[in-house]
């Protein structure tokens, strides 16, 4: 049975080849060099230890851009998931009459990063549309860009951004609850609380996580259009991982560079690791 089993897996393995042969070329291998970068000194690459971590933590740059990118992690994840799976349902509630807005939903993918910094200038520039509207309701105009104001931007633009991205995830997690669950719940004469707790939730929970880490990914994606608006050192409510890292290869700090790197995947792989454990263990 266990030649069996081998044989049967052989060719499977021989798919796989390719695809673990790149990953490991062009992930594993400079990922590990970049560990390895970490523990010695930019000039002659001798060990040093963690002092380039030591430099790293107590550098206020980058405590500035961790902080900021937790935050903004923070906010922007819960209300992109609570907001679209709310949208989801009541789209997915009204059936074929939903179409065109689905379809609106995800305008906002389609458009190109340039278009949407266009469009943050002419709304939120300091004799822009919105202070205009300010204006014209006898209120004083705001800096957007240039005070706390420019954090809520950014929020409001992934919003805007993603939230048609992951309407379209939870309804293909609720298309594949089946109807007749629903069917047997309301004749027992459950009602909709009910059936969103014990049906619906337990229904999206398989789909939660592959949501929750792309949301998570397209969250530093963001970066593009603070990096256009903004430049290298923008407001510092918006100063982001982002604009650490390229501050720091246009100055080669290599050793901090790495250093943070390394703290930052390890930050990410762990929690998300975690997570998937977790869900593999639930029945």
């Amino acid at each position: 049975m266990r030649r069996k089993k081998a044989l049967r897996a052989g060719p499977g393995i021989g798919f796989l080849v390719p695809s673990l042969a790149g990953i490991a070329v062009f992930v594993l291998l400079p990922f590990a060099d970049v560990v390895r970068r970490s523990f010695t000194s930019v000039m002659g690459g001798i060990p040093v230890g963690l002092r380039n971590y030591g430099t790293v933590l107590g550098n206020e740059a980058f405590r500035l851009a961790a902080g900021n990118t937790t935050r903004f992690l923070a906010v922007c994840l819960p209300l992109l998931l609570s907001l679209s799976l709310l949208l989801a349902l009541m789209l997915y509630s009204a059936g074929e009459r939903a179409g065109i807005l689905k379809t609106a939903f995800l305008l906002p993918m389609a458009i190109p990063v340039a278009s949407i910094v266009l469009l943050w200038q002419a709304l939120f520039d300091g004799s822009g549309l919105v202070n205009g509207w300010l204006a014209g309701l006898g209120a004083d105009p705001v800096r957007w860009m240039d005070s706390g104001a420019a954090f809520w931007v950014l929020v409001g633009t992934f919003l805007w951004k993603n939230l048609g991205y992951d309407i379209v995830l939870w309804l293909a997690g609720l298309a594949a609850i089946p109807e007749t669950l629903y069917e047997a719940a309301r004749v027992d004469g459950a009602g909709r609380l009910l059936i969103f707790r014990k049906i619906t939730l337990p229904g999206l929970t398989p789909c939660l996580y592959t949501i929750l880490v792309l949301s998570l990914l397209n969250a530093f994606k963001v970066f593009r259009e603070a990096y256009l608006v903004a430049g290298d050192y923008p407001h510092e409510s918006i100063y982001l991982l982002q604009h650490l890292f390229g501050n720091w290869f246009r100055e080669l700090s290599m050793e901090k560079l790495a250093a943070a790197a390394v703290l930052v995947a390890l930050t990410l792989i762990g929690p998300i690791f975690i997570l998937q454990r977790l869900w593999e263990r639930e029945p």
